[in-house]
């Protein structure tokens, strides 16, 4: 691993905020990373099409997750310590949402939609090619809720790495008045993770076919959504 690819799992310093911010960026770190790791710990992951994830690794191809913002507590804990390289903002916000994921094994390149994203992608592009894997909160991070952007789509473009979209649904869950109703599970929940096939994006696709690719995206989390709620629904019958 080169340095300068090192660096994105590495904390970074504050200097550039104030002595309140920077107090504030280090309690919402740690508050986040006991959170997510003390509900983490007790949950019950089941997961479905695994198969796809294999097939991309024996292809000798690295995937691009795509999943919808509001699922990202449980997905944090699942995913972590993998090296997986997720796009942050540059905001204040962005800053300690960067250093918790860290703290899961995560690296973050730093960008997003609306601040500093095209040289934030450009390094993904850069990561993955160089088979590091990489994910999206693929409506994010502002929404609208549940509408794929063309981020993950271009990255596959650009680097012959496949898209693969993934479900995670917990059973039960508290839901945070958000933009995106952030979903946190409760503990003990079991949480079902499912991937659908991977979408792989031609390298002489034009704007059309990007934008066939993000349809693409955009049905196959639209299934993994209702297959999850179905899922849920089962399990809520069965305990009646």
């Amino acid at each position: 691993m080169s340095e300068k690819h090192a660096e994105i799992y590495k904390q970074t310093g504050l200097s550039n905020y104030s002595f309140k911010k920077r107090a504030t960026i280090h309690l919402a770190d740690r508050a986040f990373y006991l959170l997510i790791n003390s509900i983490g710990k007790t949950l019950k992951y089941e997961t479905e099409g695994f198969e796809h994830l294999e097939k991309i690794k024996q292809a000798g191809k690295t995937p691009i997750y795509a999943f919808w913002h509001n699922r990202i507590f449980p997905a944090t804990f699942f995913f972590r310590n993998q090296n997986i390289v997720v796009m942050t903002s540059q905001s204040f916000d962005g800053e300690y949402i960067a250093r918790f994921i860290k703290r899961f094994g995560y690296g973050a390149s730093r960008g997003s939609s609306t601040r500093g994203g095209i040289g934030a992608l450009v390094e993904m592009i850069r990561l993955s090619k160089r088979k590091t894997p990489t994910a999206f909160t693929i409506d994010g991070p502002k929404g609208p809720r549940y509408v794929a952007k063309s981020g993950a789509a271009l990255l596959a473009k650009k680097t012959g790495n496949p898209i693969l979209p993934v479900m995670i649904e917990p059973e039960k869950f508290w839901e945070i008045n958000s933009w995106d109703k952030l979903r946190i599970p409760k503990l003990f929940s079991r949480v079902k993770i499912a991937f659908a096939e991977p979408i792989y994006v031609a390298k002489d696709t034009d704007e059309e076919g990007i934008e066939k690719s993000r349809e693409e995206l955009q049905m196959k989390l639209d299934e993994l959504t209702e297959l999850g709620q179905q899922w849920r629904e089962s399990i809520t019958d069965k305990s009646e």
